[in-house]
């Protein structure tokens, strides 16, 4: 395994599954060697039963270090990149190379330095990214011509997997744009991170291949040091439909095998319920997963089993053809970008594989992959439909890869579109595509924090194939709902598309069953305040609360059930479903005995325990009965202080275990003091706030020492 730092999850996968098959073959064991000048040597030789660590040091030439000022968050790194490019041309021979996050990035340092460097012909300036055609690609790469010397922009592509002849000086930017994968939307976008200490590294190791060479660094030294050692590895943040598809075929779960980092559990089980829609896997008779016939093919295929899935129903469905153009083209993504002329229509992308169009940039990797493509396809294909070459058909194939990116339009020609999976997505600005009330995106793209998705690339969608072609992908589902104006139930069977409803029809008689799951979806959706919370109550469930921490803090099991919210509405079948039956208007809700309802939580003898260990009130020294407040934690005591007189310690509740927090009042019942040392108070604080209550207070009694004082609810004890 060569490389091995840049951990990516091809590697990861490879040497798990590498691992695996060693304990296998032990008659004849398999030999690992894992390669890297910035590997992380003891965590692997850990991971390899203490495998030996052999490190060379090489021939390299030394790289003068040359460092900038301190990097700000959110600083436009563009205008640096540039001085520093000029900096270093000035200061030192030989071609540069810069490394950037992205491509925005690199095309606006070119136009930058093309005007700078306008009047210096010897100065070549090379982007290199991985959608540049294959020409660009290798000018970049090329020794520069006799008499010039390059400035070759380029993303982490250029970092170790290539090298790049000539270079002797290195400008990095410090940064790069990584995979981050959110198991709850199902969504991937790019992030713009600052690079690890590992990666800083191997960039500055590119100026002194053939001779000493320098390296400028845009951040400080001492925010060098606080840069992470290594960089995270992609199996942790990435997609992990293709990883789950292929343990499937390998025959096991995660945890039978031997990771360095173990996959994310949400977003593996995101990947299994991905593959689930998609046909590749089934439950078998244990509950487990197991690959299907079609997931066996899928896994075959070397694609995104998103891709494999829509080159093998596209096949069958005789477009087998145009399913290897669409994927090729989804996969190579290299021909007019979101964004720029053209707009988000795929459809136009497959237009530019044509004629004197395929001479575009990118059309024609994109025809070579869909060669490949369509060589890999087995079996006999369908029948092609009469109206193959109907763009209808577009949409069809990419809902076969992204059934969960399906789109409806909120208002009719507007941008903003609800996707299959519940989240939202825009056009960034006006596009052709708006006028249709259905898509499929193929590419959405947004920044950490945004609630919306922007619309980079997607086709129109015929909702007729919802009756045919698509008609795996619509469920039915029984849906009892509120109509809001007149607060009335309303039973209804819905067609959907994951979150999308495509037509409902009124539901006569439903049954009890079917009813009682209704009412308890929609307190779910609306919450617990949906029910007749009193305050009391509130404190019923805070107090009980209170005694379950305190039994699980001290390292046991706790007699005191769950009664959270959450825990609440985990359990709504066993409280709250047995009173439903005369609930049909949304008023009845508040007609509930809720008090009686969560009362069956509390077997005996608990509830005399309850008031026992955590009492709704307290009776102080004047002999008054002052409720505690439970929602704060510590419970709250708010008691006049003159009440409190001749009391010496803080009073507790649970059996001595929890002392309660005193909210000290003046005679107008403001706080004076907090406390949860009474002691304390009286010794060191007492004093001085008698001072000042005496002085707005004084007709009121304020004794030297309240500890022999009289307690009081009034003004002055009796008799004084």
């Amino acid at each position: 395994f060569a490389e091995f730092h840049e951990r990516s999850l091809d590697a990861d996968l490879a040497l798990a599954l590498t691992l695996n098959a060693r304990v296998l073959l032990r008659d004849e064991p398999l030999k690992l060697l894992l390669m890297s000048a910035t590997l992380e040597g003891a965590r692997l030789s850990s991971l390899l039963d203490d495998a030996p660590v052999v490190r060379s040091e090489g021939r390299m030439y030394p790289v003068t270090q040359r460092w900038g000022r301190p990097f700000q968050a959110g600083e436009r790194i563009e205008p640096r990149v540039v001085q520093t490019v000029l900096q270093a041309l000035d200061e030192e021979p030989g071609s540069v190379l810069v490394f950037l996050p992205g491509q925005a990035e690199i095309r606006r340092v070119n136009d930058a330095l093309a005007e700078q460097l306008a009047g210096r012909g010897e100065v070549m300036l090379c982007p290199l990214h991985g959608e540049l055609e294959l020409a660009a690609q290798r000018a970049a790469i090329e020794p520069a011509p006799a008499g010039k010397r390059k400035v070759v922009l380029a993303t982490n592509i250029a970092e170790t997997s290539l090298t790049i002849e000539g270079v002797r000086v290195v400008v990095d930017a410090g940064l790069a744009r990584v995979p981050r994968f959110d198991p709850g939307s199902g969504m991937t976008r790019l992030e713009t991170r600052r690079i690890s200490r590992a990666s800083a590294t191997q960039r500055a190791g590119r100026a002194g291949r053939l001779e000493p060479g320098a390296c400028y660094r845009l951040w400080s030294e001492d925010q060098h040091a606080q840069l992470a050692a290594y960089g995270d590895a992609e199996i942790l943040q990435a997609d992990l439909a293709g990883v789950a598809l292929q343990l499937a075929r390998w025959g096991v779960e995660p945890d039978e095998l031997v990771w360095l980092d173990v996959p994310p559990a949400a977003a593996y089980a995101q990947a299994q319920d991905l593959l689930q829609r998609l046909g590749a896997l089934s439950r078998n008779v244990r509950g487990g997963w197991q690959l299907t016939a079609h997931g066996q093919a899928m896994a075959e295929l070397p694609a995104h089993p998103r891709i494999a899935h829509l080159l093998l129903r596209g096949h069958a469905l005789g477009l087998g053809s145009l399913a290897a153009d669409l994927a090729a083209l989804l996969v190579e993504r290299g021909i007019q970008q979101g964004g720029q002329r053209g707009g988000a229509d795929i459809s136009t992308r497959l237009g530019l594989l044509d004629g004197s169009a395929g001479r575009h940039a990118g059309a024609q990797r994109v025809r070579q992959l869909a060669r490949q493509f369509r060589g890999l396809l087995r079996g006999p294909a369908g029948a092609a439909p009469a109206n193959a070459l109907d763009h209808r058909w577009h949409g069809a194939l990419l809902a076969f890869a992204y059934p969960d990116r399906i789109a409806r339009q909120r208002r009719e020609g507007g941008g903003e579109y609800r996707l299959a999976n519940g989240r939202a997505a825009v056009f960034g600005e006006p596009d052709a595509l708006m006028k249709e009330p259905w898509l499929v995106i193929a590419e959405l793209g947004s920044r950490q924090g945004q609630r919306e998705e922007r619309i980079y690339r997607a086709a129109a969608l015929d909702p007729a194939l919802f009756e045919d072609v698509l008609a795996e992908q619509v469920s039915q589902r029984d849906e009892l709902e509120w109509d809001e104006r007149e607060g009335v139930l309303r039973a209804e069977r819905q067609r959907r598309v994951g979150e999308l409803v495509l037509g409902r029809e009124p539901l006569p008689g439903l049954d009890d069953e079917a009813r009682g799951r209704a009412l308890l979806g929609l307190v779910r959706r609306k919450g617990l305040e949906l029910l007749p919370w009193t305050p009391e109550l509130r404190q019923w469930q805070a107090r009980i609360a209170l005694l379950r921490q305190l039994e699980l803090e001290s390292g046991g099991a706790s007699d005191w059930p769950d009664v959270s919210d959450e825990a609440l509405l985990a359990r709504l079948g066993e409280w709250l479903l047995p009173y439903l039956g005369k609930v049909t208007r949304l008023a009845h809700f508040a007609q509930l005995d809720l008090r009686s309802m969560l009362a069956t939580l509390l077997p005996w003898p608990l509830p005399q325990r309850l008031e026992e260990l955590a009492p709704t009130a307290i009776t102080v020294p004047s002999g008054s009965r002052i409720r505690l407040d439970y929602s704060e934690s510590p419970p709250v005591l708010a008691v006049r202080l003159q009440e409190l007189f001749g009391l010496a310690d803080t009073p507790r509740i649970a059996s001595g275990r929890q002392v309660v927090k005193l909210h000290l009042l003046s005679p107008a019942r403001r706080p004076v003091q907090v406390t949860q040392d009474l002691a304390s108070f009286w010794t060191n604080t007492y004093l001085e706030v008698k001072k000042d209550l005496k002085g707005r207070y004084p007709k009121h009694y304020w004794p030297d020492d309240p500890l022999i004082a009289e307690p009081t609810a009034r003004a002055k004890p009796r008799g004084t």
